[in-house]
């Protein structure tokens, strides 16, 4: 057993992490527990405490490679990491600014582990940092103007799809009119928030998979979010035509919201799908490789 693997396991060694813990709860709970009454309500943001959930597990199981790791600290970009993510919580917590509030965690918690084991530590949890952006709300600005292009290219598609099937259908902006029933594209339908969690979804299918390919891997990449508006546009023809056989109040309730379960659905089957097709094309190559 070598001197960094005793030092790693020592008793001593655990116990300096204590108020570095302490610490990171005293400052995130408070934005958690706001988090969790708030934002996490939201359907767009639903997927937050998923996404926090499994970060926090990734970096559990790379603790004991960490403790694995000799100590090679990198104390000024550790420092200066960790000012940042203190700065932008200070910010973003004094004057409610939500991106700065939940994005210093990963700056702060960078700051951490290069503080101890330098940028051997930060490649080793380079996905979980990098998974927590997921948390991070999206800027309002951003969300605005996707959200205005979004709903127009959905409406247009879902016009003509029902067109071409021989449905009684008009559009005007945004808004459906199908038989007796006016239906307004709303934002939760534009498929934006759908994209940005469908991502971070697909980014955790890749990393759990391991393809050894690169290119398989880009074009599964690549496919997220397609597949995530087209899943979308899928929903939104589901609503329409329950409002148009059944009525307005069976499109509403549960049928909306299973609408959105639909969502998730069809795009991570899609993409498995889509992952299935890849990994016989790529088993085939190999095959006439050897």
């Amino acid at each position: 057993m070598t001197s960094s693997n005793t030092h790693a396991a020592s008793p001593a060694f655990q116990l300096s992490w204590l108020p570095a813990i302490i610490g990171l709860l005293a400052l995130y709970l408070p934005t958690y527990y706001s988090l969790a009454n708030g934002l996490w309500d939201s359907e767009e943001q639903a997927h937050g405490p998923i996404v926090l959930i499994v970060a926090l597990y990734l970096l559990w199981q790379r603790w004991g490679q960490l403790q694995q790791l000799a100590a090679r600290p990198a104390p000024i970009a550790g420092g200066a990491s960790l000012l940042l993510g203190c700065l932008l919580y200070a910010l973003g917590r004094s004057q409610d600014i939500l991106i700065f509030e939940v994005g210093s965690q990963i700056p702060v918690l960078a700051g951490l582990i290069l503080l101890e084991w330098g940028w051997r530590g930060i490649r080793l949890c380079a996905f979980p940092l990098f998974f927590l952006i997921f948390m991070v709300p999206l800027p309002g600005t951003f969300v605005d103007a996707a959200t205005a292009s979004l709903k127009a290219h959905v409406s247009v598609i879902a016009e003509h799809l029902l067109y071409w099937a021989g449905y009684p259908i008009a559009r005007n902006g945004v808004v459906l009119t199908i038989g007796q029933y006016q239906l307004l594209v709303a934002d939760a339908c534009s498929g934006l928030h759908s994209m940005f969690s469908l991502s971070a979804m697909g980014l955790l299918y890749f990393y759990l998979i391991k393809h050894s390919s690169w290119l398989r891997n880009g074009i599964l990449i690549a496919a997220i979010l397609p597949m995530a508006f087209a899943a979308n546009i899928v929903r939104v023809l589901v609503l329409v035509l329950v409002t148009y056989h059944f009525g307005n109040d069976a499109a509403q309730g549960f049928i909306h919201s299973f609408a959105g379960v639909l969502l998730f659905i069809v795009a991570l089957l899609g993409l498995m799908l889509l992952d299935s097709v890849l990994g016989l094309i790529f088993k085939n190559k190999a095959r006439a490789s050897q």
